[in-house]
């Protein structure tokens, strides 16, 4: 009697649990899950063991306890993948991965040929090593693999590859002019019918034979297993159809007595054409490959290689791995930074361009932060290092172009329903090309059926349907790089294309986000006298409008004096004596406070807030005597970024806690659809979901007070000179801080999409159009055969095409789309 084995057991690690009801409320939430069987949870061991049947997932459990209000401990690693050959292969791997247990989800990418697992603490990752072994394929650590060693072990596989299409080239060409040159010059056709039959095959067999088992060894080595595995790819179709050819021809050549009369038939030129084409094909796509990570690989070559260290006194030259924070760098002119720091010494001007794009180097003396990979120019300096490896704003870049580039976007997901039955429909069109053409195909009845089905499994290789997305979201997100924009999550790569309305915070996105004094009124007071004391009282605030009024004064050489009695009041200015002199400097409210009447300024005041100017007044001795204007400027981009994104046909709209008069000024002057002004944190969320009813929103902040709003909106995009957290929160960072780079990032969404659904197209139509022809559908109409070898050079050359054509996104330039 047959015993039913019991669903596999996975154990996940919940954190957030304290009590009794803690434990019943998570095996509640985890059995409410379709296909889970049981679910025990210990409130000691801070585990829940969990038996999975179909069609409940990892993913799905972990899902149901965060839902509950736990946590479940998990990891996420990237792991190299070797031998990936096409989109069969990724379903393959991902399969494999997704049935170890603790694994919660795998995401495989052929063109970066890595994989991105999370799982749950404490699953070994030799499992999940062990597991992509078994379905044929060599994990590697990338952890552990530094880039130099990862593009040597590339470029000795290419060497490999370009070794062996030159061999297989060397013993098909004689091959392929003797048999072909039979049909195309008669002398030569009548010379090879004049020589031996059975010497001219043996001839052929030899030749064919060291094609078929040297160069094309490879196939056998990934596409055999596979097929005893009952899990064919690309290799295995190969082999099928290459093997196929071969193995009718040496029948024909030593057992011709075996076939029926009038079939004994060779095709060694067909055997040898097909892998030669095929490893053609692989050699000319593993160079346009390496093109595709061109942008990663630029990255990676703004690192420095060494760093000149204080270590005991003394100025030593050490390895960039060997740096730790604290330590003090020495920076001589010419110098690329080593690290993240803070300058404790010297100054100097350093190129900062790869990081905001401006050309102009910056200066930077004692205090200044200064960022790794960019070039000092002209002075030296010493600085601390603050952020060293992998902490470094360089490796964040790296890393965030790296999981850029290995997303899987939503349309993505077609492709893998399709290709998880492509390969063995095909082998099933193949079987049923062979019987058709058996039954009722004309004489020579087995030659034909043999060479159609040989056709119909070359031409159907999936290598094209598999490259279609990857390439285009490697060498789109590349491109996007070079121009400053940050996808840290490919997804938004294609949100971002529908996006219907741009929403903005004000401050430090559409202007310059430090304020500046714009206008001075005084009255019955000299203005220097009357900036300086004002200035005095500011000086002791760290607020922005005190910081614009004494950089101002300091301007005009007017240094602030001390200030005695100073107190802030929150909310309506401050107050102080300089100079035996009693100042007080704030809004309209705290003159009022002070029992004096603005109406002398109030025609000054209307003017100012019309022009988006937020209007501050001073009493000095207790009589009012100046109104102050301080505004933030508009960044010079923001006009024609704005323009860009009107051209396009998006809303733009501004979202900004700043008082409305002002909000509407600067919104009047820059063209902005809508304004929503005057509103706290949670307000801009609110506003963003009433936006939602006009289309799909992105929304641009730079604060942390615009980290809701960015993880609320459709598309979260950061200013890069803003705040940690708002660039954590965001799906796209524009690392210059200029906002050009959104309408730069909508046009290289879009056209990212519509490079994707090309090579889709070409894709998919070039498997629907010719596997039928390959069959022999257009022989009853006009005796039409498709020949094994040009099917193999048709394969090979559709894999080129959709790489060549994700290549063109590297020319990709924003005036093409929004000039």
């Amino acid at each position: 009697m047959n015993q039913i084995s019991p669903a596999p057991l996975q154990s996940f690690p919940v954190e957030g649990m304290t009590c009794a009801s803690c434990v019943r409320r998570v095996e509640k939430a985890i059995a409410a899950v379709p296909g889970v069987e049981s679910a025990a949870v210990n409130l000691a061991t801070e585990r829940a063991d969990v038996r999975l049947a179909a069609p409940a997932t990892p993913e799905a459990v972990v899902a149901a306890i965060k839902a509950a209000g736990y946590e479940v401990a998990s990891q996420t690693v990237d792991l190299g993948v070797e031998g990936m050959t096409c989109a069969s292969c990724v379903r393959r791997v991902e399969k494999a991965i997704g049935g170890v247990p603790g694994v919660v989800s795998a995401a495989v990418n052929l063109a970066t040929e890595r994989a991105t697992v999370t799982f749950v603490a404490g699953t070994p990752l030799s499992s999940i090593e062990a597991a992509i072994r078994t379905a044929g394929y060599e994990p590697r650590r990338l952890d552990h693999v530094d880039a130099d060693a990862h593009q040597a072990a590339r470029d000795q596989e290419y060497r490999k590859l370009k070794r062996d299409v030159l061999i297989a080239a060397i013993f098909t060409l004689p091959l392929f002019v003797m048999e072909m040159g039979g049909h195309l010059v008669p002398a030569f056709g009548h010379w090879l019918h004049g020589v031996d039959r059975f010497s001219l095959y043996v001839f052929y067999f030899v030749l064919a034979t060291i094609v078929q088992f040297g160069p094309g060894l490879r196939f056998y080595r990934k596409g055999v297993p596979n097929l005893l595995k009952l899990a064919p790819d690309m290799n295995s179709l190969v082999v099928l159809g290459s093997t196929a050819a071969w193995g009718y021809s040496v029948v024909a050549t030593f057992w011709p007595s075996l076939l029926p009369e009038g079939t004994a038939n060779v095709y060694y030129e067909a055997s040898a054409v097909i892998v030669t084409l095929i490893l053609l094909g692989r050699l000319l796509e593993a160079r346009a490959k390496g093109r595709t990570s061109a942008a990663v690989a630029k990255l990676v070559g703004l690192q420095a290689k060494s760093a000149r260290v204080e270590r005991n006194g003394e100025i030593v030259e050490l390895p960039l791995d060997q740096v730790v924070a604290g330590d003090i760098v020495q920076v001589r002119p010419g110098d690329r930074l080593p690290v993240d720091g803070v300058v404790v010494a010297g100054s100097s001007f350093v190129d900062e361009s790869m990081i905001t794009g401006e050309p102009i180097p910056v200066a930077k003396g004692e205090g200044a932060e200064v960022v790794g990979g960019t070039i000092n120019k002209t002075g030296s300096f010493t600085y601390r290092a603050t952020k060293v490896g992998a902490d470094t704003l360089l490796a964040q870049i790296i890393r965030m172009v790296e999981q850029a580039q290995g997303a899987k976007l939503p349309i993505q997901a077609l492709v893998d329903r399709i290709t998880a039955w492509f390969v063995p429909a095909v082998m099933a069109v193949a079987t049923l090309t062979f019987l058709v053409w058996l039954v009722f195909g004309p004489e020579p009845a087995l030659t034909f059926g043999l060479v159609n089905a040989v056709a119909v499994l070359i031409i159907a290789c999936p290598c094209a349907m598999g490259l279609a997305t990857p390439t285009s979201i490697m060498v789109g997100t590349g491109r996007a790089a070079e121009l400053g924009v940050l996808f840290r999550k490919g997804e938004a790569l294609q949100s971002l294309r529908d996006v219907q309305v741009v929403a903005m915070d004000k401050t430090g996105t559409l202007t310059e986000g430090r304020p500046e004094l714009t206008d001075f009124e005084v009255h019955g007071i000299a203005p220097d006298e009357a900036l300086s004391l004002i200035a005095a009282v500011e000086s002791p605030s760290e607020h922005p409008i005190a910081a614009a009024i004494v950089a101002a004064a300091r301007a005009k050489g007017l240094a602030p004096a001390a200030v005695a009695g100073f107190e802030a009041i929150p909310g309506f200015g401050a107050r102080g004596q300089v100079q035996g002199r009693e100042v007080a400097v704030g809004a309209d409210r705290y003159m009022a406070k002070l029992g004096l009447d603005v109406a002398s300024f109030a025609a000054t005041a209307e003017r100012l807030g019309q022009q988006g100017r937020t209007p501050l007044y001073a009493a000095i001795d207790g009589r009012l005597a100046a109104v102050i204007a301080v505004s933030d400027p508009v960044k010079p981009t923001t006009p024609s970024a704005i323009a860009a994104l009107h051209a396009m046909g998006l809303k733009v709209a501004m979202i900004t806690g700043d008082n409305r008069r002002t909000a509407e000024a600067i919104a009047r002057t820059l063209g902005i659809d809508e304004v929503v002004a005057e509103v706290l944190p949670e307000g801009k969320v609110e506003a963003i979901a009433r936006l939602k009813h006009k289309g799909r929103v992105a929304f641009v902040g730079d604060g942390i007070n615009d980290a809701p709003a960015l993880a609320a909106a459709d598309v979260g995009i950061a200013i890069g000179t803003g705040t940690d957290i708002a660039i954590e929160s965001a799906d796209v960072v524009l690392m210059s801080g200029d906002l050009k780079g959104v309408p730069t990032a909508i046009g290289l969404s879009q056209a990212v999409i519509r490079n994707i659904k090309e090579n889709l197209f070409w894709a998919f139509a070039y498997n629907v159009l010719l596997i039928p022809v390959a069959a022999g559908l257009l022989y009853p109409v006009n005796g039409t055969l498709l020949s094994p070898m040009i099917g193999a050079g048709a394969m090979a050359l559709s894999s080129v095409f959709v790489i060549s054509n994700a290549l063109r996104l590297r020319r990709y330039h924003p005036k093409e789309d929004h000039a």
